[in-house]
């Protein structure tokens, strides 16, 4: 059975924990990923442990090892920006198609308040989990970085 635990400001990980949090998508993000630095910062932007609008990080477990990690930031916008971006969610890559990430994206779902939006790559496979659960592909991103 899938345990799930809920850090946000009020409810702040350990520093044992938010390592593991840490350590758990440097991992398992795979080649989706990004540096433990930058997850890090995102955490603390959920936490509110730097300047931000918060947000939360939800944790699964199988067996009291984590299974799984979505993190959410709050945009402090609405309506012509979601007022939340999901930012990373992961499974383990040994519990995968056990319906860990369906999951835990019902519960993020269930536990944001206002619209989400997130960024997938076109061929990252985890793009039709999120199609089945309601996200629709309405822009396409641009960035340009300095």
């Amino acid at each position: 059975m899938i345990q799930t635990k809920v850090f946000n400001p009020e409810n702040k990980p350990n520093t044992t924990e938010k390592e593991s949090i840490i350590n758990f998508l440097f991992e398992n993000l795979q080649e989706y990923g990004d540096p433990k630095s930058d997850i890090e910062k995102c955490i603390n932007y959920a936490l509110k442990e730097t300047t931000s609008f918060g947000g939360f990080v939800l944790v699964s477990f199988l067996e009291n090892e984590i299974s799984g990690v979505v993190i959410v930031n709050q945009t402090g916008m609405k309506d012509y920006i979601p007022e939340n971006i999901l930012v990373y969610i992961a499974t383990h890559k040994d519990h995968r198609g056990k319906g860990i990430g369906k999951f835990l994206m019902q519960k993020a779902i269930e536990l944001t308040e206002g619209s989400i939006a997130l960024h997938v790559e076109p061929e990252n496979p985890a793009r039709f989990l999120y199609e089945k659960v309601g996200f629709s592909s309405k822009y396409v991103e641009m960035r340009l970085k300095k």
